[in-house]
């Protein structure tokens, strides 16, 4: 979890926002700032922003509302992406994926200028730069809730577009629970879950194409009090997209609150679920 020694002052691109119930909201994806030192070398800013979780902040708002406590990075995905393994081991062995300093987009198209991609050093100096403060912070705020809770809830927030054929066949189920398998969460709050889900006519599945990315896999203890979720969310289920394939024209479309609420409603419930599932602990 945290390490020994006090934690930082957190970077200006980390925003902490601390609540008191048994709930931590993680934001890893919907940053879109590009470091000064990275942009020259990209292919364009818009291919560096196109596979943004959009607009999820925007859907979650109400997430303090409930008393979490939220954790979002500003810096864009394309920088260094804090829901992989910093090993660099793949998540999903044998499956297309992106890695910890992605070099190509969900589609295939390369980031980088040519010599640009980073190298060995580079990595490592984005994963003290980025990655350590994101997960420094994150352990603090489980370790702080747990001294307050008998549980805590861990809920990972993600959209993808619905359509990737690179990545899965057809149109991506509009909810994608993951929980590795069943070992980030008790039993229970899945089905708690898959139930508010179920309940509002949409799509779902569970440990599908995406069972949870590094923070569920890596925090998920039920053992130790601590119980993981990433919700994967097919955009098209708060966000309108593009009938063909997305240019800079069309994507990412607007954010439309009315269009989102309906979803949204629904994923109040779910957080309000988890939330309450562990404030439940004996």
């Amino acid at each position: 979890m945290p390490r020994d020694h006090a934690a930082p002052t957190p970077p200006t691109w980390l925003a902490v926002l601390r609540g008191d119930a048994p709930l931590v909201v993680s934001f890893p994806h919907t940053g879109t700032e590009l470091p000064d030192e990275i942009e020259p070398g990209l292919v364009s800013p818009w291919l560096a922003r196109k596979d943004c979780d959009w607009w999820i902040e925007k859907l979650y708002d109400f997430a303090r509302e409930l008393g979490a406590t939220t954790i979002r990075t500003s810096i864009s995905r394309t920088a260094i992406d804090v829901n992989r393994d910093p090993s660099g081991a793949s998540l999903y062995p044998g499956q297309a994926t992106t890695g910890l300093c992605p070099t190509t987009t969900f589609d295939g198209e390369p980031l980088y200028r040519d010599g640009k991609a980073p190298d060995e050093a580079e990595i490592a100096r984005r994963r003290v730069v980025y990655f350590e403060p994101y997960h420094d912070a994150l352990a603090a705020e489980l370790t702080r809730l747990r001294a307050l809770h008998r549980r805590v809830a861990l809920y990972d927030c993600h959209s993808i577009r619905s359509v990737i054929p690179r990545l899965f066949e057809g149109a991506l189920p509009e909810f994608n629970i993951g929980t590795n398998d069943g070992a980030s969460c008790d039993p229970g709050l899945t089905a708690r879950i898959e139930a508010l889900c179920d309940a509002s006519g949409r799509s779902r599945v569970t440990n599908g194409r995406f069972k949870g990315g590094w923070i569920t896999r890596r925090y998920g203890r039920p053992q130790d009090g601590v119980h993981a979720v990433q919700m994967e969310l097919a955009c098209r289920a708060y966000m309108r997209e593009p009938d063909g394939a997305p240019t800079p024209r069309n994507w990412p479309s607007a954010w439309d609150k009315a269009y989102a609420a309906p979803i949204a409603q629904t994923l109040r419930e779910v957080l309000t679920a988890c939330r309450d599932f562990a404030a439940d602990a004996a």
